[in-house]
């Protein structure tokens, strides 16, 4: 379900939205229609990188009852994102080792919200998610913040693995939360490191996880086998800040 004022519905409406400049999570367009304003309104998502789905004309329905959406619905992001490189400058301006958390395919607008919140508490420099397959920066995501999306940047990548590899170019070591990984007690999460959590249900996909240096999991002493994707999230944020004040004494 998507914030009903984060959803843009019509040609007209939408080719402003994108002149405007406003940043354009999604759009979809009931496939095979071609005419001079949806070609206006492709032209103007390719500048922008906006992710494109062709869609029947029962998914627009679906997604706006009624006639309204004219062939075209767009999802607009409620904060503007960051590049990758904006928020490794936050890190190297405050002379601090980069700490980022990168998050594989997050679906609940709650749970990226959560996650922005403890990313700010454990001065985490920012958190990167990829164009598709996730929730993007939505009224939820907002919201469930509590304000931390105002001072914790976030980076939108088309692929997640490419951005890994880049960063590990610039000395970042990366680990990934998962059930069958080492404690993270045992491991070393010091020095510039980027936290990957994995999709609610699914986790950590094959290909992130391979670019991942240590797979670290929380101790659970329960009668339940998981946590939730922003609690683990916030667990081993602390751990890597633990790790980070103890190697400063």
């Amino acid at each position: 379900m998507r914030d009903s004022e984060s959803v843009i519905e019509g040609r007209n409406a939408v080719l402003e939205a994108f002149r405007s400049g406003k940043t354009i999570d999604r759009l979809f367009i009931l496939d095979g229609v071609r005419d001079s304003a949806i070609s206006s309104i492709l032209r103007e998502a390719k500048k922008q990188g906006t992710v494109i789905d062709f869609v029947q004309k029962s998914r627009l329905d679906e997604m706006c009852p009624g006639d309204r959406h004219q062939g075209v619905i767009a999802y607009i992001a409620a904060y503007e994102y960051k590049t990758v490189d904006e928020i490794l400058e936050i890190a190297y301006s405050k002379n601090e080792d980069p700490f980022l958390i990168i998050l594989d395919e997050i679906e609940d607008p709650h749970n990226l919200g959560a996650i922005i919140r403890s990313a700010n508490c454990a001065g985490a420099h920012g958190v990167i998610i990829p164009k598709r397959h996730g929730v993007g920066l939505t009224a939820t995501v907002a919201k469930a913040s509590a304000g931390a999306i105002n001072y914790t940047p976030v980076a939108k990548v088309t692929n997640i693995t490419r951005t890994m590899q880049d960063l590990k170019k610039k000395g970042l070591w990366f680990v990934c939360a998962d059930m069958g990984g080492t404690s993270m007690y045992d491991l070393n999460l010091t020095g510039p490191i980027g936290l990957v959590i994995g999709n609610e249900g699914k986790g950590v996909s094959t290909l992130v996880k391979r670019e991942c240096d240590m797979i670290g999991s929380i101790p659970l002493n329960g009668d339940i086998e998981s946590l939730n994707a922003s609690v683990a999230c916030g667990v081993l944020s602390y751990e890597i800040v633990r790790q980070r004040l103890v190697k400063g004494k």
